[in-house]
């Protein structure tokens, strides 16, 4: 429930002050009762023409007040998305779990994926288990070798470089991506969610369900191989 604003002022009615005054007067216990009407209200201590102490502290603390709030309805709004996410998650592994084709796994994650995250790009990126006869690593695993083995994803900015090597041409408009680690029997690699939006994946954000998501991906390659050096 949000607390009462005090309202602008407006010319005084005699009447209406009167009434106030006596219903105040006949329930003295009303502010202990109604607590969040007494924390609207501004009463000025006169000392002179400075603001009193009392007055400046009470100040602070209702803008201390107001920022608790403020962090508490943040708080509340990220767990109802992070509840909500987790829910439709729920119903894209359960798809996940009756596929047996790897055209069908890639198209399901693509569009999933994009769907539930509101995402413009995925991908499925796998790096060659044997290195190129030259020696030289190639450019996916060159851009991405400190990421082979990592445990938990990773949000934030994407360069372009590496957003051409995970999304091709549409690579250069994603300002941000999740990063998911696959590791499947023989096989490893990034599932990769780009974002055209600079806040969408914040180095900040929880990674629980994307790491839940690695896992569960890593087991269906474990079932439904793609062939090596393949990609989605």
């Amino acid at each position: 429930m949000n607390s009462p604003q005090a309202e602008p002022a407006t010319p005084e009615d005699p009447e209406l002050n009167t009434l106030v005054t006596n219903y105040l007067l006949n329930h003295p216990t009303f502010f202990e009762h109604n607590p969040e009407v007494l924390s609207a209200l501004q009463v000025p201590h006169h000392t002179g023409g400075a603001i009193s102490l009392i007055e400046q502290q009470v100040r602070i603390l209702r803008k201390q007040l107001e920022t608790e709030r403020n962090r508490l309805s943040h708080l509340i709004s990220r767990a109802r998305e992070y509840e909500t996410l987790s829910a439709r998650l729920h119903g894209l592994v359960l798809q996940l779990l009756s596929v047996n084709d790897p055209e069908h796994l890639c198209h399901l994650l693509k569009d999933g994926l994009r769907r539930e995250f509101h995402a413009e790009a995925v991908s499925l990126k796998l790096f060659p288990v044997a290195p190129a006869e030259s020696g030289q690593l190639d450019p996916l695993t060159a851009a991405f070798r400190d990421f082979v083995d990592r445990e938990h994803a990773l949000c934030g900015p994407l360069n372009a470089e590496k957003g051409v090597i995970l999304f091709g041409d549409m690579g250069v408009a994603m300002r941000t991506a999740a990063l998911i680690p696959i590791l499947a029997d023989g096989q490893s690699g990034v599932l990769a969610i780009g974002s055209a939006d600079p806040e969408r994946f914040r180095p900040d954000m929880g990674t629980d369900l994307l790491d839940q998501l690695g896992e569960i991906v890593s087991h269906k390659l474990k079932a439904v191989p793609l062939p090596p050096c393949s990609h989605c």
